[in-house]
């Protein structure tokens, strides 16, 4: 009677909803500070090497070249902390990393030249890469077995949401704010100064959330190696192949999606005056980004009927067919700059949604003592293979002469979801619908 009278929506308690909120907070602002370099690097980069340096070629690569190591410093982190986690817990791993990420963002702002940001975003990026993993392995440990897939899925709701907020802080401090978005120097300072508020809830959720009861201190330090027993060899391999493929496709698409979004005022006819060039590009980048943001909900939220009623490999084979399907319609066909701006809308929803079911099917994966450890390895180790698409895209673009030869190159990004359908096809994902995390147990 008494734990009936503690249930509330969903069948979860209201300590389980503090977790779950918890995690979701975590996971919204890591994305919100892992995006926005992106949306202000067509300020930030020819403000720190000069005005001479602002043509969209230069722009491009060294976009690419920051996206790149981002990752590889999401990886490294995503790794490094798994370990972390699995060792000294849940919600403690979860302050450090948010602190990590949210100071390091903020110390962009104060950067005097492209290498102090450069120093700062790899920081940053550390942080970023060793939440993920604290964060789906709380709810997976807390969450009830029959609520876990729904819970996991909310939980990257939290991505679209960060990139929304991503979108509304850009656009406020660069195009709504007079005073500030006067100065372009001083607008993307101040977005890289809003990072710092994950800070604040860091300190909060470490002060309100407890380790899950299935975690359990340990001295022992296990070993990535593990990872490639015979009995967890498949689904590592299977895990890292699904997380390599949708990582790929989503870093190439969302860090030029903003990149080609401005390049499109180009297009406009008739030709807007100078004096309004600046504030169009920054509205075509809201426009995109939102329109992509709003399919990733959407599809994040998709996950979950999909991977209840048909299974985890059916879902990723559904997912990664549409995704390949998206990427060609949004940048290979003639569409005008309407179409173009809206386009983003299916890339969201597939390539975008489908990481809706990382934050439930990973955990599945693996034991206990494994959990964060082997979920950061498939997630993050994909990334140092998705950090060269980025900076190749952004090197190749570089020789590009008009927005339609930049969405020419990108558009070959298609053909990597398909991989995902072959990887399925060939049977190396493990199916996981109806297994209990706790039946991995030895």
């Amino acid at each position: 009677m008494a734990a009936s009278s503690e249930r509330t929506i969903f069948g979860l308690t209201g300590y389980q909803c503090l977790v779950l909120f918890a995690a979701w907070l975590g996971w919204g602002f890591d994305v919100f500070d892992a995006l926005l370099f992106n949306y202000v690097s067509r300020l930030c980069i020819p403000s720190l090497l000069g005005p001479e340096h602002g043509d969209a070629q230069t722009v491009t690569m060294w976009t690419g070249a920051l996206t790149s190591l981002l990752l590889v410093g999401w990886g490294i982190g995503g790794i490094v902390f798994g370990k972390i986690t699995d060792r000294i817990g849940r919600s403690r791993a979860l302050l450090y990393t948010m602190l990590t990420y949210a100071l390091a963002t903020a110390a962009c702002a104060f950067s005097v030249n492209i290498w102090m940001l450069v120093i700062c975003r790899f920081i940053a990026s550390i942080g970023i890469g060793g939440e993920w993993a604290a964060g789906a392995s709380l709810v997976a440990e807390t969450i009830p077995e029959k609520r876990r897939v729904q819970a996991g899925a909310i939980l990257y709701t939290a991505a679209p949401a960060g990139l929304f907020l991503a979108t509304f802080v850009t656009d406020l401090f660069t195009r709504q704010l007079d005073v500030i978005a006067g100065d372009p120097n001083l607008s993307w300072r101040a977005v890289f100064l809003t990072g710092l508020v994950p800070a604040a809830i860091a300190i909060l959720i470490r002060l309100k959330v407890k380790e899950p009861e299935m975690w359990k201190p340990h001295d022992h330090a296990h070993s990535v190696r593990e990872l490639f027993t015979p009995e967890l060899r498949k689904r590592t391999v299977g895990g890292l192949c699904m997380a390599a493929v949708a990582l790929i496709a989503w870093w190439t698409c969302n860090a030029f999606l903003p990149t080609i979004a401005s390049f499109l005022v180009a297009e406009v006819n008739p030709a807007p005056a100078v004096q309004d060039i600046a504030r169009l590009k920054s509205q075509f980048v809201t426009t995109s980004t939102t329109w992509f943001n709003l399919g990733g909900l959407i599809g994040t939220i998709l996950t979950v009927p999909i991977a209840i009623r048909y299974g985890r490999r059916p879902m990723f084979l559904i997912y990664f067919a549409l995704s390949s399907a998206a990427i060609f319609y949004a940048f290979r066909m003639p569409l005008d700059v309407e179409a173009r701006l809206f386009a983003p809308f299916f890339i969201g929803l597939t390539v975008f949604g489908i990481f809706g079911a990382f934050t439930f099917y990973l955990p599945e994966l693996f034991p206990t003592h494994l959990r964060a450890t082997g979920s950061g390895f498939c997630y993050n180790t994909g990334r140092f293979i998705t950090a060269g698409g980025p900076f190749l895209v952004g090197a190749v673009a570089m020789s590009a002469k008009s927005s339609q030869e930049i969405l020419s190159i990108v558009s070959w990004v298609g053909i990597v979801p398909l991989l995902g359908v072959l990887a399925v096809g060939l049977g190396l994902v493990v199916e996981t619908k109806g297994q209990a995390i706790s039946s991995m147990e030895k």
